[in-house]
């Protein structure tokens, strides 16, 4: 008898969404935070990871996006009526967003990191600040299509 091992793919924050609700919130990303298209669609693939995750473990206020995830998670959250339905939909209650005065240092991020991991999702390593060759501002989502 021969045995084999199934390895399913990583999934991505945008699979949890519809390609228009993408389109919408990486849009808006853009636009509002100024960022170029193509960086707003990572920040946001991102932040849909980081959020699920957040709320589907229970343990949220381990978490924390990092500096260039944040609006990711505030995208979602400005769509408000959307993004009750979301929570509804995807974890039975709202996620509230509870900002706290948490550093943002590269040991929780590797953490965080390491959760999103741990659930399933692919990790964007450079919007985390945790990429072993990371050079601020090149390369950690703060340049041009990095």
């Amino acid at each position: 008898m021969t045995s084999t091992t199934i390895t399913a793919e990583p999934r991505t924050g945008r699979s949890l969404v519809t390609d228009t609700e993408f389109e919408m919130l990486a849009e808006f990303c853009a636009e509002e935070y100024g960022l170029e298209r193509c960086v707003a669609d990572r920040v946001v693939d991102q932040a849909l990871a980081l959020v699920f995750v957040m709320g589907s473990t229970g343990e949220g206020a381990a978490m924390a996006p990092s500096k260039v995830i944040d609006p990711g998670w505030h995208t979602l959250i400005l769509h408000t009526g959307w993004y009750a339905e979301w929570c509804d939909r995807n974890f039975g209650y709202f996620l509230h967003h509870q900002p706290n005065s948490k550093v943002r240092t590269r040991g929780l991020m590797v953490d965080v990191v390491g959760r999103i991991r741990a659930c399933g999702f692919e990790v964007d390593e450079q919007m985390w600040g945790t990429a072993a060759d990371c050079n601020t501002p090149t390369c950690c989502g703060d340049g041009p299509c990095c």
